[in-house]
């Protein structure tokens, strides 16, 4: 009997070109997909309805990226089952089953994106002082990469800013996002909060119909979609032995990456 079941999805994003499928490049979905066929949990994506909460794009992590999808063999739809095809940079997680009507994306209420990055050249309280100006609805076409005639007004719910030791994390949940748009308002804040803007420059930008200036991206590496919301609870189960399994993987990645920024820094001779 056929099921619709959902799972929650991390994914390192490095070395991926976004998570949308796409032809001759690695991508999260062409892992997933391989996968959830390999193990006949599906026969393929179109006929097995399945959808995913969003997209990020190359570089970008997640750490509960929602996707939903039918299957005849919800028993082998879970976790520890998946992640045995996967890579390492990929895993599930949680996993649920659903109403046959789920739609990740459509359903979802809000969204949660977490930016870390050096805070060592910026005025963290310009930073807190510019994002209070960002929350709220907006009109956010300065803050964006255009598609087409995309209605860009969106409405941000809450923007936090913490300093954790030499870095700064940044989390902003709005209703949606629109493409390049965290990774926008984050080089607008460190504008901002560097002395190159000020707060009066912030407010003209959410004003697109009568000034525009266009925006770097922030660097995709620093960028991690945290959180899906839904407005009715969905009964998560999670995988305990799956967590666990990722937690020693990632030690030894981070271990890996702290040994490598010594080596970096004695690399080059001082001045």
């Amino acid at each position: 009997m056929g099921m619709r079941v959902a799972l929650k999805i991390a994914y390192v994003g490095t070395g991926y070109h976004g998570s949308q499928i796409q032809p001759d490049v690695g991508t999260i979905e062409g892992e997933i997909f391989r996968t959830l066929t390999e193990l006949e949990i599906i026969e393929d994506p179109k006929a097995a309805r399945y959808i995913s909460a969003g997209r990020t794009d190359t570089g970008v992590h997640a750490r509960d990226m929602v996707i939903a999808f039918d299957t005849d063999k919800p028993n082998l739809a879970i976790p520890r089952v998946i992640n045995s095809k996967l890579p390492s940079a990929i895993w599930a997680w949680a996993h649920a089953c659903v109403p046959d009507d789920f739609d990740p994306r459509r359903g979802a209420i809000s969204r949660k994106y977490r930016y870390v990055m050096s805070g060592e050249k910026y005025d963290i309280s310009k930073i807190r002082s510019a994002s209070k100006i960002l929350v709220g609805k907006h009109d956010f076409a300065n803050f964006c990469s255009k598609e087409g005639d995309k209605n860009t007004i969106r409405t941000i719910e809450k923007i936090d800013v913490r300093v954790s030791g030499t870095l700064t994390k940044i989390d902003i949940q709005a209703n949606s996002f629109l493409w390049n748009m965290v990774r926008k308002i984050v080089t607008a804040l460190t504008m901002v909060g560097s002395g190159v803007r000020d707060e009066e420059w912030l407010q003209q930008m959410l004003e697109p119909e009568f000034y525009e200036e266009g925006l770097e991206c922030a660097p995709p590496y620093g960028l991690t979609l945290m959180k899906v919301n839904y407005p009715e609870p969905i009964e998560w189960t999670e995988d305990a032995y799956s967590i666990r399994r990722a937690n020693e993987v990632f030690h030894e990645y981070t271990v890996r990456h702290r040994v490598m920024a010594e080596v970096m820094d004695h690399l080059v001779p001082k001045e």
